[in-house]
């Protein structure tokens, strides 16, 4: 369905709609260096994923009710959720809205989860209030909230330039069974981007993915992630992981963003599912497939 799809019962005057908030990984990405107010500048490729979380957003009477089945996320500025709502108030007048998110994506993972959370909001908002927003407008509303925001506007597969709100969708998928696994580390994107720094050579020759994509069968070896040189030496467990993924038959497997997810691209669900026992044992593990995809 992709991001663009939500589920609802009438078309005029909604009182309510349900959002799929779904995650996305990146097959490859490279830091491109510093731009003067302090963003990193990117080329990588998005692509979403069926695993999400579930948004119900309704007509209030009240400014922005915000309920969740976690406790670590609360009716605040911190809250992305609100945040996409404060941004559609600050240029529309509307009425209020309740806002009740079930939460699956776990938070500093490298899925974009709460990115997802904000895009929902903008969407479900310009739906229920018929201002008849653009994916564009969207966008240009979407990139104040965070530099993945944008993409989870119209998700699919689509690269990433700039600090990732410059988007163009590719005609297909990286098809195939998708092995997330997730550990127990919350990565800090401000500490991996202060480490490449010191490590990487923006000035060195790298691929264009959206070149690559052209062929019939995608090259995936030349999608590399330069957060990896950063993190999987801080962090063995995650390199570990990568390399278990590869053993059990992925034909491609990366750190997904500065982490911490790990994941596998399979051809064959069997084998993914092996995979999936035995790093279910130490690691929480989904096993995914692209939104725009039909397996």
């Amino acid at each position: 369905m992709g991001s663009s799809g939500y589920l609802h019962t009438a078309i005029y005057r909604l009182k309510k709609i349900t959002y799929k908030s779904y995650c996305k990984v990146n097959i490859g990405l490279q830091i491109h260096g510093q731009r003067s107010d302090g963003y990193n500048t990117i080329h990588t490729v998005f692509q979403e994923l069926e695993f999400h979380d579930t948004i119900k957003i309704e007509k209030s009477d009240k400014i922005c009710e915000f309920s969740c089945n976690v406790d670590w996320l609360r009716n605040d500025k911190s809250n992305l959720c609100v945040k996409a709502w404060q941004a559609i108030v600050d240029q529309f007048e509307i009425g209020g809205i309740s806002i009740n998110l079930k939460k699956r994506i776990p938070p500093g993972s490298g899925l974009g989860g709460g990115s997802s959370n904000a895009a929902a909001v903008l969407k479900g908002v310009s739906e229920l209030y018929e201002l008849e927003l653009t994916n564009d407008k969207i966008q240009s509303i979407a990139v104040a909230l965070g530099a993945d925001v944008p993409f989870f506007i119209k998700g699919g597969t689509q690269v990433g330039d700039g600090i990732g709100e410059i988007l163009n969708e590719l005609s297909k998928p990286i098809r195939g069974y998708y092995l997330l696994v997730i550990p127990p580390i919350q990565l800090d994107t401000a500490w991996a981007y202060s480490e490449s720094k010191k490590s990487l050579d923006a000035f060195s020759k790298k691929p264009n993915f959206a070149r690559l994509f052209r062929e019939e069968v995608v090259p995936l070896e030349f999608f590399e992630n330069d957060f990896e040189s950063i993190v999987i030496p801080a962090y063995p467990e995650i390199g570990k992981i990568k390399e278990t993924i590869l053993a059990y038959g992925a034909c491609y497997a990366s750190l997904s963003g500065s982490g911490s997810t790990v994941f596998g691209i399979f051809d064959d669900k069997a084998k993914a599912k092996i995979a999936e026992s035995i790093l279910a044992t130490d690691f929480e593990t989904i096993i995914s497939y692209p939104t725009n995809s039909l397996l």
